[in-house]
């Protein structure tokens, strides 16, 4: 098959640092959501103002720099859809940071996970086709694989649920079927998504750190498909909290890099 024609040289005719210069005084971390009213939100608190754009395909994507309890942090709102995702990260490294934080909604496939719980992936099936560019052909590629500890930590110290688990990332949300649904819960998979395999098999090709969870939304493990929270104007409050998560790991892990 054609997804099996992986090349590993890291040199294409077109590279994200051709078009992208590298900027001065670039956050060495970055943090990104997909909901547009949260991360608007977020902006609003932390004061946030805009440095650069990512200019993927066909819009600018606006990118801030904030200062959060002492370190400087890249915001920038990720694009949903594994391409115009994994391209707009790859825009961003070549900018100039190192490490970025991921989150945002995904499908339940397990009814017992309640709405807005967070979901650490840490495996994640490849029913995609961008990451087949970045990593060889497999059913699925290994997700997180260095700061789980350090962000659980942080989930207890909030007193936060949470979950642990593999993920099921698919490109088309109306092709989840009844059968499909059920042939991943078998295989393992706890939730479903759109960009999580793809994303880790950049961060896997570029040697590049990126911590990528979600938080519970949509319910696929019932008769009928359960929409629960995942409207960005659902529950604000509880999706505050989770973007605040996500500034405390940035914080967390610049302190361990710093003792590194």
């Amino acid at each position: 098959m054609i997804l099996e024609e992986f090349d590993k040289n890291q040199s294409a005719v077109l590279n994200a640092f051709d078009i992208i210069k590298p900027v001065e005084g670039f956050p060495k971390i970055a943090v990104s959501c997909f909901a547009r009213f949260t991360f608007d939100r977020l902006l609003n608190e932390l004061g946030a103002v805009q440095i650069t754009s990512i200019y993927t395909a066909n819009m600018e994507n606006p990118v801030y720099k904030a200062n959060y309890r002492g370190i400087e942090v890249a915001l920038f709102m990720s694009s949903v859809g594994a391409p115009a995702c994994v391209g707009a990260i790859e825009e961003l490294f070549a900018m100039g940071t190192e490490k970025l934080i991921l989150f945002g909604t995904c499908g339940v496939l397990d009814a017992s996970i309640s709405e807005c719980s967070v979901i650490i992936p840490d495996r994640a099936m490849r029913d995609e086709g961008t990451s087949f560019h970045y990593a060889p052909s497999s059913d699925e590629i290994a997700v997180n694989p260095k700061y789980i500890d350090l962000f659980t930590d942080i989930l207890d110290k909030h007193g936060c649920k949470y979950h642990t688990g593999k993920v099921w990332t698919t490109d088309a949300v109306y092709r989840e079927t009844r059968d499909k649904v059920n042939m991943r819960k078998e295989q393992g998979c706890i939730c479903v998504d759109m960009e999580c395999s793809a994303v880790a098999a950049l961060a896997q090709f570029r040697e590049k750190e990126i911590f990528h969870f979600f938080y519970a939304a949509d319910n696929l493990d019932a008769e009928e498909w359960d929409a629960r929270s995942l409207s960005n104007e659902t529950n604000p409050l509880e999706k505050d909290k989770i973007a605040t998560l996500a500034m405390e790991l940035a914080v967390a892990i610049m302190d361990v890099e710093s003792n590194v």
